[in-house]
């Protein structure tokens, strides 16, 4: 032991494997032989051409560099909103919304089974009236928003569509991204409301109206990262993922949408963890295997419906509450390798979130963290600068195929709702994540400061605490409005939704209408409970 640092060797009988996280053989050395028949210009090409191997813009960063967003929300939406205009002038040029677990489901911050959950994970959004204390002073055709939300996605994009028309803001040039996609939730992450083929309506609606309404918005981002934080590998990610797009794609097909006209507005969510060439490899052949999917299976005919196109966070799960600081750098590495990816928006994990939410000193590390590897580091003066490494092209092809035998497997099940009805991804993604911890507890796997190089003693590290009278206040807000609203109104909009519900029409516009008349989050969702069911989660064991 040396300056209190322990280590603890592996066993002397245990050979060292040399591997990715998906269990990809590494080579001691590549060369040409590993790319023996690979055609540069088919598997690779060029920036901002078919197969967008290299990226999805011709100029990459130098054009533009990739959104810089830091994910937050907390307590209340003055809490949050405060938050938002220090990370505005801090540099970041993007928002993202955390929202707190009653929004995420559908509830009030009323209701009995909200106790205690009021603002502790994001923020809490009830009204109308939230939406425009969370956005207060920031003017919403100005800047981009990222909503991290799903099975509420259509009530949560009506309020913000509202709180623009409040504002004066011009509704078709809002900006942003709704995640919208429920399918994850079923498999990973367990906020859902609605069975499956009622929720994937309310995804299409969605597509449909804000074809129309809200343009230059990004109707759904397609989530691989839950399921990557829950414990799939690389490769699962991207099959998982891209299956789930797929699916999507067909539902919208199905309800009659133009796929050149929605296509291009779908976007993608992906982890990033610390296997630096194992990621960067990963977000290339998922870019590469979405070209190929929209244009040989789906036949969509514009470039801008084949374009993969990505925001990345780094990874969660990957930062540990034992010596925190150290998340700095895993952060760093994993935003570099999003970069190297070729990512369009990238959120950067602060080092305390193993601990808590995130301080403004953490938050404001992780958005430098960024800045520096936009501003100082050189990688963003040339687009894809590994392409052509025997190593890096190796695994990006090995990734694909990989990836292809997911999905034939997937296909041949019946598709990705038959897949997830059997329990097949969840299992899949169980087993990883078993095989993971295995790993690291049997230390094939090192996870500094935690199976190795541990400290006798840790410092402390301030953490952020939320105030507890939040959730009585934001209560009384909710209570208040709905004594003060007009009645009237308020349940005819709701009867509209109701009607819309069961006859099949668009629910978008008769969302923002209850919205605009005071009907709360948790009210439009059990009306629509009412109308659809609730889903019960069949246990995987």
């Amino acid at each position: 032991m040396a300056d209190g640092v322990k280590t603890q060797p592996a066993p002397a009988t245990q050979e060292p494997k040399f591997e990715t996280t998906s269990k990809i053989p590494v080579e001691k050395l590549y060369t040409p032989a590993n790319l023996e028949g690979w055609d540069f210009d088919q598997a690779v090409g060029y920036p901002g051409e078919y197969p967008f191997t290299r990226g999805v813009h011709p100029t990459m960063y130098r054009g533009r560099l990739w959104t810089m967003r830091q994910y937050a929300g907390m307590g209340d939406a003055e809490e949050s909103n405060r938050r938002y205009k220090y990370l505005l002038s801090q540099g970041t040029t993007g928002l993202s919304v955390a929202f707190d677990l009653p929004t995420q489901i559908g509830m009030d911050s009323d209701s009995p089974m909200a106790l205690g959950e009021v603002g502790k994970v994001g923020v809490a959004i009830d009204s109308i009236e939230d939406m425009e204390r969370l956005f207060s002073g920031i003017k919403l055709d100005t800047i981009s928003t990222s909503m991290t939300i799903n099975a509420t996605a259509t009530i949560l994009l009506a309020l913000y569509i509202a709180v623009a028309k409040r504002q004066g803001s011009e509704v078709k040039k809002l900006s942003g991204t709704v995640q919208n996609d429920i399918l994850k939730e079923y498999i990973a992450r367990g906020t859902y409301i609605y069975p499956p083929t009622q929720a994937m309506r309310l995804v299409t609606d969605l597509f449909a109206y804000a074809n129309k309404e809200v343009p230059e918005w990004n109707t759904i981002s397609i989530s691989g990262y839950h399921m990557r934080e829950a414990g799939c590998t690389a490769v699962q990610e991207v099959a998982f993922t891209l299956s789930d797009g797929m699916t999507y794609v067909q539902a919208a097909l199905d309800a009659g949408l133009d796929i050149d006209k929605f296509a291009p507005r779908l976007s993608f969510f992906f982890a990033s963890f610390s296997n630096f060439l194992e990621e960067i490899a990963k977000f290339r052949a998922a870019r590469r295997m979405w070209a190929k999917v929209m244009r040989e299976h789906f036949a969509a005919k514009s470039p801008k419906s084949w374009m993969l196109r990505f925001h990345t966070q780094t990874a969660g799960s990957s930062l540990t509450a034992q010596q925190p600081e150290n998340n700095i750098v895993r952060t760093a590495l994993q935003a570099l390798s999003a970069v190297l990816g070729g990512t369009q928006s990238l959120h950067t994990n602060s080092f305390d979130e193993a601990l808590a939410l995130p301080t403004e000193q953490s938050a404001r590390i992780a958005l430098r963290t960024q800045q520096i590897i936009a501003y100082e580091s050189g990688v963003a003066n040339t687009a894809d600068p590994l392409a052509g490494s025997y190593f890096v092209e190796s695994l990006t092809n090995e990734i694909e195929k990989r990836a292809w035998d997911y999905l034939n497997k997937i296909k041949a099940m019946g598709g990705m709702l038959k897949a997830i009805e059997r329990g097949y991804v969840q299992q899949e993604i169980q087993n990883a994540s078993y095989d993971f911890q295995q790993s690291v507890e049997s230390q094939q796997q090192v996870i500094v400061g935690v199976n190795k190089f541990r400290l006798e003693e840790e410092n402390p590290v301030p953490i952020l605490r939320i105030d507890e009278s939040l959730e009585k206040k934001q209560i009384e807000r909710t209570q208040a409005l709905r004594a003060r609203r007009d009645q009237g109104p308020w349940r005819e909009s709701l009867t509209k939704i109701d009607d819309a519900a069961r006859h099949g029409q668009n629910l978008m516009p008769h969302i923002i209408h209850a919205v605009e008349n005071y009907a709360t989050v948790g009210e439009i969702s059990d009306t629509l409970r009412k109308v659809f069911g609730e889903y019960k989660e069949a246990v995987v064991i």
